[in-house]
Order: C-alpha cells, then sequence, then structure tokens
C-alpha cells in the first residue's frame, strides 16, 4: 500500500512538472523550418530557460495574421513591407534583426526562356513571361511570394494565364513541383540549399540587391494581447541574437554552404 501511494506521489510531482513547464507561441515562416534550422536553434533556449517552444511554420502574412490576433507571442518572418504595417498598426513591438540570406531564381537545364542569358531582373522576369514558360507561384501571401510580387511589378508584367500556375503551398513543396514540371520559382537560398539533393533545378539568376532577404523578429504587443507573454518572448529574441545563438546560424551549412548569414556578430 505505501508504495502504491509513493508511486501515485511521484506521478503527480512528474505531473505538476510538465504542467509547470512554460510554453510559449511563436508563428515563423516555412524556410526557417523547412530548411532545419530551428532543429538547432531552438533546443539550446528550451532547455536554458525549461521551456516549450511551440512553432508554427506558415507562409509570412499567414504569421503575422496569428500575431494579430493573439495566437501567438511572437514572429521571425521576411518581409519587411508587411512587417513595418504590423508594427504601425500596433500588433508588434520591438522588431529586430537576425539573420539574412537571399532568394534566387531557379529552373531546369533546359532553361526554355533562356535566362542565363538575363544581364538584370526584369530581364529576367520579362523572359519568363515572353516565354510563357511554366512558373509556379507559392501564392500563399508569404514572405516569397510577397516578393515575387514586387519582382513582377518591377518588370510592369500581370502575371496570368496556362503557365503561371499559383499552388498556395510552402517554400519545400513549391519546390518539388517545380521539379517535377520543369518549371520556373523564386525560392530563399537556404531552403533550396536543403532540398539541392532532391531536386534537378539549378540556379539560373541570383545577386541581385533587389533579391536580399533580411530576417527579423518581433515581439506581439502586449497592449493589444495582455495575455501574449512578452517577457518570455523577449528572451528568444535575445537568444537568437545572443553570441551563442548568432553562431549556430552561422554555423549552419549544407554540403559547406551556408545557409543563413547572422546579422548581430560577423
Amino acid at each position: 500500500m505505501l508504495k502504491i501511494v509513493r508511486s501515485i506521489l511521484l506521478l503527480l510531482l512528474l505531473t505538476q512538472s510538465v504542467n509547470a513547464t512554460e510554453r510559449l507561441r511563436m508563428a515563423t515562416t516555412t524556410s526557417t523550418d523547412n530548411s532545419g534550422l530551428l532543429k538547432l536553434l531552438n533546443p539550446p533556449f528550451e532547455r536554458e530557460f525549461e521551456v516549450i517552444l511551440d512553432v508554427i511554420a506558415v507562409g509570412t502574412g499567414k504569421a503575422l495574421r496569428l500575431a494579430e490576433n493573439g495566437d501567438v507571442d511572437l514572429v521571425l518572418v521576411h518581409a519587411p513591407a508587411a512587417e513595418l504595417k504590423f508594427i504601425e498598426a500596433g500588433f508588434g513591438i520591438e522588431r529586430e534583426p537576425v539573420m539574412h540570406n537571399d532568394f534566387i531564381i531557379l529552373g531546369a537545364n533546359a532553361d526554355p526562356a533562356s535566362l542565363l542569358n538575363a544581364t538584370t531582373l526584369v530581364q529576367t522576369m520579362r523572359g519568363i513571361s515572353s516565354a510563357a514558360s511554366t512558373f509556379i507561384s507559392r501564392g500563399d501571401d508569404s514572405g516569397t511570394h510577397k516578393k515575387e510580387m514586387l519582382l513582377w511589378e518591377m518588370a510592369d508584367i500581370s502575371p496570368a494565364g496556362s503557365w503561371y500556375i499559383s499552388v498556395g503551398q510552402g517554400m519545400g513543396a513549391v519546390l518539388q513541383i517545380a521539379n517535377e514540371k520543369l518549371a520556373y520559382t523564386l525560392s530563399d537560398r537556404g531552403t533550396y540549399l536543403a532540398y539541392a539533393d532532391m531536386i534537378e533545378l539549378e540556379v539560373l539568376f541570383e545577386n541581385d540587391p533587389a533579391l536580399f532577404n533580411p530576417y527579423h523578429v518581433i515581439l506581439v504587443s502586449p497592449v493589444k494581447h495582455p495575455h501574449s507573454k512578452t517577457a518570455l518572448g523577449r528572451k528568444y529574441s535575445a537568444f537568437i541574437r545572443s553570441e551563442e545563438g548568432q553562431s549556430i546560424i552561422r554555423d549552419f551549412h549544407i554540403n559547406g554552404e551556408p545557409l543563413f548569414y547572422p546579422n548581430v556578430i560577423p
């Protein structure tokens, strides 16, 4: 009988310990998740602060909407214009730079739109459109989708027709669809490198200033949502911008290539 009582008490203690573990809710982009970065970046934070980090990986647009609704405590996203609008509307506070990489335009080796001959980003986008070459768009209001729309606008093009396919999927799924259809697409470099061994798409245009891709962490405003865990979110923001967090970002490589570059440390 005594053993049973002790077992029950131990179980209660363990249950209370698990329940006492604090949870932090973060919405972030599919690129940070698909690339594998968060699998390395988050566990040290969880161990140090005894926190369970609940991550929702979606497009930046949806991530910001979750934050606007108070469904998460912070966001890690990559769409500067949308981020600033989010801040100006009073939904976010303490927007801080974390890391960056860049966008690239991918396609099959056949390159029917002859993008390898293009010297400017505008020529590249117009080449795809004029050749009516299949282009796979994320179509999900993500940071990548927002960037793609900006690139079409720069080229004075409103993409439409059977050649332009909007799939409403994350970056990993889009890469696989584009690969199957031998199509063009826009990708962040990090996700592409994570999938490079699984697809045959090649980088056909890169290194234009307009393709720069910065990531920021933003806390949900406690004024708009008093239940948000601002103090804990601030600890996570500080961690991923600390020497330890930035070193994890800097040292995250696939086949010797960095997927992201830290913004706080060299």
